[in-house]
């Protein structure tokens, strides 16, 4: 049996919490003996009087921390609590259970809701600390959800770690638990004969794009996500007439009803949850009998996953905040490897942050920098390769989860801390030393994890700018044909100074029309960007019809067009997902050739396409963001890093010259005003939820004072 030998025992002069606690446990222990039922196997020994002496003589306490119901990945958690409950006392130690909220960033996206999401992070660390704290847990059993729980949780355990080292006590240990990955849905055989009708239908009455982005749409693994692509040419089809609104809400009805599998579980695509499943697993933190499953646990794998724990409670140099600084290299190239949500850039930031450590977003573009990173994750949801398929190729033995990526990109001249040491007790060398199910080429068909890369660059890049300090861009959720598409290219600005806006003016089919109608983009500028962008200007050179030269710069895809979602960021919005107005934009193939999305916003893990987020400073402090308008004219170099805001005198003369103006004197009034509209629309956010004294994106948007003790060095 384990006893903690720190000379701080909450209980052992607490009178109070020996007569409350041993109830708890009692009742955990009982509850979890009748929903285990014939799978629990002895005797029930917890008498209140051995559960009382535990306490006296510092067992491990041990908590086992769930996510609230409401949210579709911890609808079972109850089963896996019984069973950790069960092996944490059969170990030598003390389980206790409770649960944090879980905003499900599905459910709330393009509404209110999303304007919480982010705020919810470091809710769940707080409630976390909290928890930790009053009752004195040593540990935690970490049944990890998705969406902003899994690093919150993190955050919140780390943030613990350090200060109760700082206070000379024992460290906090820690072993995650990721839900089960839950099925995608299919769109019902009936269903699909009318979409396909429909699609006909468009195609026979002259609208071959929304024939298409129907059949498109069509073609993906049904999700929340791949719902909002519907959303976007359905609605294109009711303004043609091509479609009744009554219509298309039933057919709106049916896809809903037939997206989620009634088991729950993180959503089959490579958005935020199976990131931070990724990344809690590449921090070390996660036994591999656990990582990627289609179903809850079995009692054997939780009892695997418990033992790793009581492994490591002696071994200070495996608790929660020593984990994450071995394993940072290896967590940041595992999810550049696998192209995972530009969301996790803030949060590994943050979670850093939390632990104490001085770590910026420029130490995560260094360490990306220190050795390029191939892109080795082949996912898709119309190929039938989401993360549902890697968990089956798991769960049948045929490869290893993050084991594997960490192999091939070892194999691939990626050089992976391989020494850093891991909730198993053991270090990566040693975890791979055991070859069986290693290697990606282990799945014969439908590989997700390669062996050969796909391309030599992947992940998230950092950019900069002469407007900005900072944004991130998801290179890997663009195929080479669209980078090149955007890359190098000069484009139009068009601002919105919120989300509601640009959704309606991307829902709204004339909006490119409009353009050419209201003479928005000048014509001394058009001609200029056909001179630059298209591949033989001199076909452009003759065209003095203003109509004639924007049409034809739209059909031949020489248009730029840069929408602008201002007064997104932290503190003016709570820093919400921009992932609706960029689905509207992939639904839309005539807008996807031609339109780039930029915002202080961030988003979702499933965004794919030119997506630029998490700029700094936001729009509400001042950043170059604020005073961008309508024409303005930005050089993109997406391979080289930058977004330059082109002068746009110059520019009508036909030479690319940086502006070198000063924005906020410049067009301070036009700042001043938009900054009113964005403390006005602020007010829409309950006052005691907004993101107030926060660093900002680049720093993993925590509170001032976490970020101010994180003095440590990582390196």
């Amino acid at each position: 049996m384990i006893v903690i030998p720190s000379p701080v025992n909450a209980y052992k002069h607490n009178v109070q919490g020996k007569a409350n606690e041993p109830i708890t446990v009692a009742g955990l222990l009982d509850r979890s003996r009748r929903e285990l039922g014939e799978q629990f196997t002895g005797v029930p020994d917890w008498t209140l009087d051995r559960i009382y002496d535990r306490l006296e003589q510092n067992s491990p306490r041990v908590a086992i921390i769930g996510g609230s119901a409401d949210h579709p990945a911890h609808i079972l958690d109850h089963q896996t609590v019984s069973k950790a409950a069960i092996t944490i006392w059969q170990a030598g130690g003390l389980p206790f259970y409770f649960s944090t909220p879980v905003l499900c960033d599905g459910t709330a996206q393009n509404n209110i809701g999303m304007s919480y999401s982010l705020q919810s992070r470091n809710a769940i660390a707080e409630m976390v600390v909290n928890q930790m704290e009053a009752h004195s847990y040593h540990g935690a059993f970490v049944i990890q959800g998705c969406d902003k729980q899994p690093l919150g949780v993190l955050s919140g355990l780390a943030h613990l770690d350090r200060l109760r080292r700082f206070r000379g006590e024992h460290p906090v240990f820690a072993t995650f638990a990721p839900s089960h990955v839950l099925k995608g849905g299919t769109i019902p055989p009936e269903l699909k004969l009318e979409l396909r009708q429909l699609s006909e239908y468009a195609l026979e009455q002259g609208y071959p794009d929304v024939a298409a982005d129907i059949d498109d749409a069509m073609s993906y693994i049904l999700q929340c996500s791949s719902n909002t692509s519907f959303q976007g040419v359905l609605q294109r089809a009711v303004d043609y007439k091509l479609l009744s609104e009554e219509e298309h809400k039933r057919i709106e009805k049916q896809l809903a009803v037939n997206t989620c599998d009634s088991k729950g579980g993180i959503c089959a695509f490579h958005g935020t949850g199976n990131s931070s499943r990724e990344i809690t697993a590449g921090l070390g933190f996660v036994s591999p009998e656990v990582e990627l499953l289609v179903a809850p646990p079995t009692l054997e794998q939780v009892r695997k996953s418990v033992n790793g724990l009581f492994s490591i409670f002696l071994r200070p140099e495996c608790s929660v905040s020593e984990l994450m600084k071995a394993n940072i290299r290896n967590a940041i190239r595992i999810h550049s490897a696998s192209g995972g949500s530009s969301n996790l850039v803030m949060h590994i930031v943050g979670a850093m942050i939390y632990a104490g450590y001085d770590f910026s977003l420029k130490d995560m573009e260094e360490i990306l920098m220190e050795q390029p990173v191939p892109d080795l994750f082949d996912y898709s949801l119309t190929d039938g390769r989401d993360i549902f398929a890697l968990a089956q190729q798991c769960c049948s033995g045929q490869i290893r989860g993050m084991e594997t990526l960490i192999y091939e990109l070892n194999r691939n001249g990626v050089s992976m801390d391989l020494d850093a040491l891991t909730v198993t007790g053991q270090s990566w060398k040693e975890r791979l030393s055991f070859e069986k199910g290693l290697s990606a080429e282990g799945v014969r068909e439908n590989r997700i994890i390669l062996s050969t890369p796909k391309r030599s660059f992947s992940g998230v890049d950092v950019l900069r700018g002469n407007f900005f300090d900072s944004a991130v861009v998801k290179i890997s959720g663009m195929e080479s044909k669209q980078l090149d598409r955007f890359d190098s290219k000069v484009s139009f600005v068009l601002y919105y100074e919120n989300e509601e806006q640009a959704n309606r003016e991307l829902l709204n089919v004339k909006l490119i029309d409009n353009l050419k109608i209201n003479r928005t983009l000048p014509m001394a500028r058009l001609r200029q960007m056909a001179a630059f962008n298209a591949a033989d200007p001199s076909y452009y050179e003759a065209m003095t019809d203003y109509d004639s030269l924007f049409d034809c710069m739209v059909e031949e895809g020489v248009m730029r067009l840069t929408v602008v979602i201002s007064g997104q960021g932290p503190e003016a919005f709570g820093m919400p997902e921009m992932m609706t107005p960029m689905q509207h934009i992939n639904a839309d193939r005539r807008l996807r050739k031609l339109v780039t999305l930029i915002s202080d916003g961030r988003y979702s893990g499933v965004t794919q396409g030119a997506a630029i987020g998490h700029m700094t400073p936001e729009a509400l402090h001042g950043g170059g963001i604020l005073y961008l308008e309508d024409a303005d004219v930005l050089r993109l170099q997406l391979r080289n890093k930058q977004i330059i805001l082109l002068d746009p005198n110059q520019f009508e003369l036909g030479h690319i010259v940086p502006y070198s103006g000063d924005l906020q004197r410049d067009r301070g009034a036009l700042g001043q005003s938009r900054i009113e509209s964005i403390r006005l629309r602020q007010r829409s956010v309950a006052a005691s939820n907004r993101l107030r004294d926060c660093s900002d994106a680049s720093r993993g948007v925590v509170p001032m004072g976490v970020l101010k003790e994180a003095e440590l060095s990582w390196k």
